[in-house]
Parts: C-alpha cells; structure tokens; sequence
C-alpha cells in the first residue's frame, strides 16, 4: 500500500503536464494527504489529554511542508541549528519546539535557548553539566538497553548511541533538580518504521513506568511523556498500514490507569516524520537510457543523491510507469541513476511493464528521507521539490540545486595561518 490511490488519481492526470514545465526529476507532496493524516493523528488520540505532535524536521526540512503541521497545530522536533531556525522562521516559539539533539556542543546549546528557548530534551547525563545556563524545563531521552529490541534501522538499544541508560535515569533527575530544573519530561525513540503497533504500545507502557519510577524516587511530576517516532508505513503493496486506530485505543487506557492511580496523568507528545509525510511524496523522473549486459538496466535522470534509502537500507520503493499500469508485458530490471557507484539502484530485479526511453517513472514514498537524506557527492545535484496543492496547483517550493551552488563553498575570503 505505497502511494494512495487518491493521490495517484490527482497527480497521475497531470503529472506529464508538470513534468513539461518543471522538467524531472523533482520531488512532488501531496497537501490533501498530509492534511488528512494530521487530522486523523489528532482525531485517534484525542482520548488522551494534551496529545501533541511534533513534526520531526529532519523528515522533509521544507517551510512549505512544516508550515501545514504549524497550521494544524503541531511543534517541531529538530536536532540541528538550522531546524531550529527554519522552525522559529515559521513562528514556532518556546514549547512549541522540542529540541533532540546528540553528541551536543556548546554552540547548539546557546542556540536552543536562544530567542526564548524551547524543550531541551538531553541525550546524555553527562550534557547535564555542559548546560550552559539550565531551563526550567528539562527532558531526557531514555534508552532501555537489553530491556528492549530495536529493528534494523535504529539498530538494537544497546548498540544505539542515543539516551540515557535504566541505571542512569534516576540520577540523571536528580541532577537536574540540583541544576534548578523545576518542569520534567521523559522522551523515547526505540524503533524506526515500525508496523506492529503493538510496538508503540509498549513504548507508551516502558514511558509511563519509568514516570512513576522517577516520581517514588524523587517526587517529581512528569508534564510529558513523548513516546518518539518510528511509526512505519508499508513501502510495500503487500505490507498492512499501521493500525493507528487500536494503537490510540490501547495507549489511551494506559494513560487512563496512570492517572486512576496518580491523579494525574502527563501530556503525550509523539514525534512523526515519516507516517506524517512519507506516502505523501513521490520522486518523479525520466527514463534517458537502457542497457542490456548480463541484466537488463533502466537508467534515470536520477540518481541516489536524490533517493538515497534503497542504497542506505536495500530498502524498497514502489515504482509505476506512468501510463503503463496494468500493462500485461513485462520486463526484470534494474533501475538505476548515473552515480559512480554500484548500489546506485532504486530497485534490483524488479518486474515492471516495458519500460521505453522517455517515460516518466514515478517512485513512492519519498516524501520522508528523501530529498532530504540527499547529497553532492560525484557532482550530482539535488532536484527540485513542488507541492500538489488542495486546490489542484502546483507550487516549487525548493528549486533545483544549480553548479553555482556546487562551488558556492569554495569562494571565500583569503586565509592563511603560518604555525609558530
């Protein structure tokens, strides 16, 4: 279940008029679906008070796309400097930015609590002292170890870098208080496009439970619990989509039995990216070349800079031939960009109709990781991104990366130091 068919019914229509005037490759987001899975967020976990997402930036760094979720009153997850700024362009302020950084310096401190800071949620209980000036408001992210399973993209808790261990988590509290912080929350992230929502039900349980340990220790209150990301979506037409709807369900009675027993029950943040906009996206491209050696290849006029997941993960992307769909002949190939590397493949051994020089072919799901993972390596550039729009128009909202941008880093003002 990639690309909603709704999408594809909008877009597919039009797409080689789009293609005509912007030219491929580029990067195309569907409003209408990103809207329509915001709302649905909202609508299934309303039965916990306080429910908030915060966009995580790093998905799709766009200001078209995060002003959509600052519009249906969502924050902003960043862990960079230049997510901060992008956020605080937009209007986002104080709490309405969750700050997730790792391996932190001093530098991203004092911008994180610049400009009326935001949730400075630490990684490290050794960060504690590299604090600058402490907030008021403190957060950190814990990581289970053994206690939990990863998958393959985040990789097993134990060998993660991220957060502070179960043996850590108390003191790291404790610290804090000591530091002046008054206003706690608690963050996770332990899975990455996970489709078991069973899953996330447990990470909402190993947050409420490591609440309550903290509170007996030390008496503090919890004001959020922010269970992470790692809502999956199935890239794969046979894959089942998430089954928010439960999910909702059963974390909401957990919040219900912390607060029967407590009297009180903490917010719940979340933090997607990829549920949020991943099927949303799609990369559209052209077919410039065939080659027949010992497979048979298709080659684009992109390459893995534009998509780099199935070279990261072997991860699969759908792919449609636009006009093709359904076409009973048939061919194995390799899709391929022009990068001076092999793993430079959307897919490998993929059936899809007779492809012909010319066509457009579109690959799903690239509205997460996508343009963003991108990069310049052998000179490739980045492409264009544009979003469909509710009323049916087309808007670029990033132009294409140009040469001039390639050599842009390597004009500057003459400096020379001489060692002593």
């Amino acid at each position: 279940m990639p690309m909603s068919q709704s999408f594809k019914d909008r877009l597919f229509p039009v797409v080689d008029q789009i293609a005509e005037h912007y030219g491929t490759p580029f990067h195309i987001y569907d409003e209408v679906g990103i809207r329509e899975t915001g709302e649905k967020l909202k609508q299934v976990f309303s039965g916990i008070d306080g429910f908030r997402e915060y966009y995580a930036v790093k998905a799709l760094p766009n200001p078209k796309i995060l002003a959509l979720m600052f519009d249906m009153g969502f924050g902003a997850d960043c862990s960079s400097i230049p997510e901060l700024i992008l956020s605080r362009q937009l209007g986002a302020k104080g709490e309405d930015i969750m700050f997730t950084s790792n391996n932190t310096d001093p530098v991203e401190f004092a911008a994180a609590a610049a400009e009326g800071g935001c949730v400075l949620n630490l990684d490290d209980i050794s960060l504690i002292d590299k604090v600058p000036e402490f907030p008021e408001l403190i957060c950190f992210r814990y990581n289970p170890g053994p206690r939990r399973t990863g998958n393959v993209i985040i990789g097993n808790p134990v060998e993660a870098k991220y957060g502070v261990t179960h043996d850590q988590v108390i003191e790291a509290y404790r610290k804090a208080q000591e530091k002046g912080a008054k206003r706690f929350g608690l963050h996770t992230m332990v899975a990455s496009n996970e489709l078991d929502y069973t899953y996330m039900v447990e990470t909402a349980r190993m947050v409420l439970e490591i609440a309550e340990l903290v509170e007996a220790e030390l008496g503090i209150r919890f004001e959020f619990v922010n269970i992470g990301g790692g809502f999956g979506i199935p890239y794969k037409p046979e894959q089942n989509a998430l089954d928010i709807e439960t999910m909702a369900t059963e974390i909401a009675a957990q919040f219900d039995a912390f607060k029967s027993k407590h009297g009180y029950a903490p917010r719940m943040y979340m933090e997607s990216g990829r549920f949020m906009t991943g099927p949303h996206g799609c990369l559209v491209t052209t077919a410039i070349n065939q080659k027949e050696t010992y497979r048979k290849y298709v080659g684009l006029d992109a390459c893995m800079s534009s998509l780099m997941r199935p070279a990261l993960y072997e991860a699969y992307h759908h792919i449609d031939v636009v006009g093709k769909e359904g076409q009973e002949k048939t061919e194995i190939y390799d899709v391929v960009g022009s990068l001076c590397e092999n793993n430079d493949k959307f897919a490998v051994q993929r059936e899809l109709p007779q492809i012909d020089e010319g066509d457009l072919v579109v690959i799903h799901d690239s509205g997460a990781h996508g343009h963003a993972m991108g990069f310049q390596y052998n000179g490739r550039l980045r492409p264009k991104e544009l979003l469909l729009k509710a009323d049916g128009s087309v808007e670029l909202i990033r132009r294409a990366e140009t040469v001039d941008d390639y050599f842009a880093t390597l004009k500057f003002d003459a400096d020379e130091m001489a060692p002593k």
